[in-house]
């Protein structure tokens, strides 16, 4: 009876142990993705102007507050560009850009980007 015991207890501390324990050096996940800018440089800063020039007319075009948006499709993605002025009121620039494939899933956005630039009507 003493040796259950003595097994029990050993099994039950042992059990302890191979809890593994977050290191001071790791740091946490993420709460968000975290979004670079990179291969953006044709898109963000410009105004509409040069998004047409860049991808052809807009699929659809929507003032949304003090913004616009300016939505461009493939067969591969869709690109939401919005547009704000700066403070000054100057001409509205793309400021923020999201994307998606088609059926709503993550795409990245720089490859939607260079897949719309090859779409028909864009250049």
């Amino acid at each position: 009876m003493k040796s259950i015991i003595a097994l029990l207890a050993l099994a039950a501390v042992s059990a302890c142990a191979a809890i593994p324990q977050p290191t001071a050096g790791t740091p946490p996940p993420p709460s968000r993705p975290s979004y670079t800018t990179v291969g953006l440089e044709r898109v963000l800063g410009h105004n509409a102007q040069a998004l047409v020039q860049l991808f052809g007319q807009p699929d659809a075009d929507l003032e949304e507050g003090p913004g616009r948006k300016l939505q461009f499709a493939s067969d591969i993605c869709v690109l939401d560009a919005y547009l704000y002025a700066d403070q000054r009121g100057g001409v509205p620039t793309v400021r923020h850009i999201d994307a998606r494939q088609r059926d709503g899933a993550a795409i990245d956005r720089a490859s939607c980007v260079a897949a719309l630039t090859r779409r028909e009507g864009g250049r």
